[in-house]
């Protein structure tokens, strides 16, 4: 739990000239009162965006590799064979490391619910 702060006299006193001119502007007095939040309208966050990119990667990383193999299997070129072992190693490292982001986040979740 955080310790309550404490403000000095002069901090009390700006806090409160500013909301005295705050409760003179009827029009924002009047917006506040009825200002409603709206379900459903809300942005995303980064933190959401940035995870759906580094799935997206491993995603892409994932069908790269596909086709690396696809191809390696249908040339038998040692060029296409090593591409894939490199595209292979490189989609379940970064597949771990989802998954350990996600699992160290489920924890984090949890512990907050308790």
């Amino acid at each position: 739990m955080m310790d309550e702060a404490r403000l000095s006299a002069r901090e009390r006193r700006v806090l409160a000239e500013i909301e005295e001119q705050l409760n003179r502007d009827v029009s924002l007095a009047r917006s506040l009162r009825t200002m409603r939040r709206v379900p459903g309208l809300h942005a995303p966050s980064l933190a959401r965006a940035r995870r759906r990119l580094r799935s997206l990667g491993v995603v892409a990383l994932g069908v790269m590799t596909l086709a690396l193999l696809v191809l390696a299997v249908g040339t038998g070129s040692p060029a296409f064979i090593w591409a894939f072992a490199a595209a292979w190693v490189l989609t379940l490292v970064a597949m771990l490391l989802l998954v350990v982001r996600w699992a160290k986040r489920r924890a984090a979740e949890s512990r907050a619910g308790e």
